[in-house]
């Protein structure tokens, strides 16, 4: 019974929910840079390189022999490098997005643990510590004063 109350409170603490909703949004963001690369990248780089196709580009170590289809036939040996590179288009494009939005969050973070700053809405917790930060700078300053 102990795992099931540990999972209710995961799952009602909004963890869970939150990391589903990242990975919907994930998914569904891979797919549009997926698209970007391979339809808004890809041609043009292909078109600046004389037509080649990336995703088709590979070092042969063995060509096929025989008749395709007949007994004797033996499939080439290669190494597929141009789906590599699309690959990692697709991830520099991702991390790149992924680092705008966390900086882009940072700063309203920033601003929200900012107690002095009045236009955006400070989490209580902040307020709480902020409070009693700015009490105890008071009562050290009445020490010192009382001291000298």
């Amino acid at each position: 019974m102990g795992i099931f109350k540990e999972f209710k409170e995961f799952a009602v603490k909004g963890n869970m929910v939150d990391m589903a909703v990242g990975i919907i949004i994930g998914t569904a963001f891979n797919g549009v840079v997926d698209v970007l690369v391979k339809q808004i990248i890809m041609p043009p780089l292909s078109l600046l390189t004389d037509g080649i196709n990336y995703a088709d580009r590979k070092f042969v170590l063995k060509e096929s022999s025989g008749v395709k289809g007949a007994a004797d036939f033996v499939e080439e040996v290669s190494i597929g490098y141009g789906l590599l590179i699309e690959t990692m288009i697709d991830f520099i494009v991702i991390g790149f997005v992924v680092f705008l939005v966390v900086k882009f969050m940072n700063r309203f973070r920033n601003k929200a643990q900012d107690p002095k700053n009045k236009t955006v809405v400070t989490p209580k917790d902040i307020e709480l510590l902020s409070s009693l930060n700015d009490k105890m700078e008071e009562q050290n300053k009445l020490l010192r004063e009382r001291q000298n």
